[in-house]
């Protein structure tokens, strides 16, 4: 019998590795970070997601900037092992397969956290139920719910099926696992001989085994699904056991987890708050995300702390003596990140990036609340500000979802404003943006933009891992910038706290815009050009207030002591 673990982390995309398609965006990222933390913390903990066989997509873009998307092809046994044991899970009234590779995280002291990818492509399965894991979030609504039925109920029976019968807590990684709930209380309502609702000792039972981390206040970020598909896809009898916990007309993934969790919490202070907003009536703390420091550490910084501070790889709280590293030493390792990072673009974009200009980078989700496009909004301006204050380059990074037209045309725009530029600002976009390159472009950058509209940014981590390469952040005060920022001390601001922005959308767009290029052109740009040692100490304090707090070991510790609280024998 495999040895139990206290602690079962589900995620519809972990971040394993950049030749992995098992993730999209910083969700993933973020939960692959954990698992390699876990390890490195030795917390005793399983992970479960879907393979993705197909991936998200493989992004390609034209000359003008229009996406369009393929499968991914991934050598699958190159990565992870087929393992014997298989679970079966009931969807439209047919029994659905359901196998498993497994993928090992190994941490600095030599633990091993498993990760289970399910996979449905199983030769007794009908052929459209054998794509189930192929495309993460592909499909209609139909597809999705079919999807999270595999990895809630299927992965709580694939568990059990490997011997896992002594899970002290669940974690459900946002709301996609949420049917993990159904299936624990299947198991409960059986060992009482119950069959049709789940009483409410049984629900408490429930609770205090489930730990739910909700990542966004967005609300199309919030799975639901209407009564007639949920019925369709989950079956009459599993229908009124949703009722009984609760549900009405609308099955709502991440209320079915607030109702079968004893803690939730949002990921970062300003999160929190915004989700108790949304979801009044439930207790909904706080954690805000990390990264993980070793993943997204360049390899000259990683040689710099090595040196400096011999003890960062399995206590991230002494990256707070960075302080002590000689600039010198610092702008050394940055000089040697910034030149890997300029010489791919030039190969990969032609863009002709010279490694003594100063370098702006954007890289995240292309969506329309995240802004890509408001560095732009006044050409005229930004050219008498670099005219005046000195020299940019831009490198832009990231994928639109298929269905997302809005995302889509701002990678079009960005190509447009690339070539009403050039000969004064080099701009480069670089297509199919996966952890590879994310690793290259935030260690790589002068400076970390990031523009979301407040209060739309549940936490972000891509600027931690900027900080982390003692890269500081230009940001809109949203998220994790609202705790990490120290005005020319670990970075900069645009515009004020969250709390002020109130105007309608254009209005902010122009303020947000007046005030970028505003520190711009009487901040960033002079410290950078006339005052590098000014800079360099900004970079340092980059990595010892952000880099030494906003990490995955200070994370798990928290969920450790907070949430999973394994101390707690759960009620039977």
């Amino acid at each position: 019998m495999v040895q139990p673990p206290l602690v079962a982390y589900f995620s519809m995309e972990i971040g394993l590795e950049a030749g992995m398609p098992t993730y999209s965006g910083g969700l993933g990222v973020l939960a692959g970070d954990t698992i390699r933390s876990a390890a490195d913390l030795e917390v005793p903990m399983v992970a479960v997601s879907l393979l993705h066989r197909r991936g998200h997509f493989f992004q390609r873009v034209d000359a003008r900037g229009r996406q369009s998307e393929e499968p991914v092809a991934w050598p699958i046994d190159d990565f992870a092992k087929l393992i014997d044991e298989q679970a079966t899970v009931d969807i439209e009234g047919r029994t659905v397969h359901v196998r498993a590779w497994q993928y090992r995280v190994k941490g600095e002291s030599g633990h091993v956290v498993p990760v289970y990818l399910l996979d449905t492509d199983v030769s007794e399965n009908q052929p459209w139920d054998r794509t189930l894991t192929d495309v993460l979030y592909g499909g209609d609504d139909h597809y999705r719910l079919c999807q999270e039925m595999v990895l809630g109920v299927g992965g709580f029976r694939l568990l059990r099926a490997l011997g896992y019968t002594d899970i002290r807590r669940f974690h459900m990684n946002e709301g996609h696992a949420a049917l993990l709930v159904l299936a624990l209380g299947e198991e409960k309502m059986a060992s009482q001989n119950q069959s049709d609702s789940i009483p409410n000792e049984l629900i408490e039972a429930i609770r205090e085994q489930c730990v739910f981390t909700t990542h966004t206040p967005v609300p199309a970020g919030h799975d639901k699904f209407p009564e007639k598909l949920a019925r369709q896809v989950l079956g009459d009898r599993w229908w009124a056991i949703l009722k009984s916990c609760g549900v009405e007309e609308t099955l709502n993934q991440t209320q079915l987890a607030l109702r079968g969790s004893r803690y939730v919490n949002g990921v970062a202070m300003k999160h929190g708050e915004v989700s108790h907003g949304m979801f009044p009536g439930y207790p909904i703390h706080s954690i805000t995300n990390g990264v993980h420091a070793v993943t997204w550490t360049a390899p000259s910084f990683q040689k710099l702390f090595d040196t400096h501070l011999p003890d960062w790889r399995r206590d991230q709280l002494s990256l707070r003596y960075a302080v002590g590293i000689p600039t010198s030493d610092i702008w050394a390792a940055h000089v040697e990140a910034k030149r890997t990072l300029v010489e791919h673009v030039n190969r990969e974009s032609n863009a002709g990036f010279d490694r003594d200009v100063l370098t702006i980078g954007f890289a995240r989700r292309f969506a329309a609340y995240k802004r890509a496009g408001l560095i732009f909004q006044d050409l005229d301006r930004l050219k008498k500000i670099v005219r005046a204050a000195g020299p940019i380059q831009i490198i832009f990074a990231g994928k639109a979802h298929p269905r997302d037209r809005e995302g889509k045309d701002l990678i079009a725009y960005i190509h447009e404003m690339r070539d009403a530029l050039q000969g004064v600002i080099a701009v480069s976009y670089l297509a199919n943006y996966d952890m590879e390159v994310a690793k290259m472009l935030c260690a790589g950058v002068d400076v970390w933009l990031n523009t979301p509209l407040p209060p739309m940014e549940a936490s972000g981590t891509s600027g931690m891992k900027a900080a982390m390469n003692g890269v500081p952040s230009l940001s809109v005060l949203d998220g994790w910038w609202i705790e990490g920022h120290l005005e020319g001390v670990t970075g900069w601001s645009i515009g004020d706290r969250v709390e002020a922005c109130l105007e309608p959308q254009s209005g902010m767009d122009d303020c947000h815009a007046a005030e970028l290029y505003r520190k711009l052109e009487e901040k960033v740009l002079p410290c950078f050009y006339k005052d590098r040692d000014r800079f360099i100490e900004v970079m340092r304090h980059a990595i010892a207030l952000n880099g030494a707090f906003f990490n995955t070991q200070r994370m798990v510790v928290q969920y450790l002591h907070n949430a999973y609280r394994l101390g707690q024998a759960p009620v039977q």
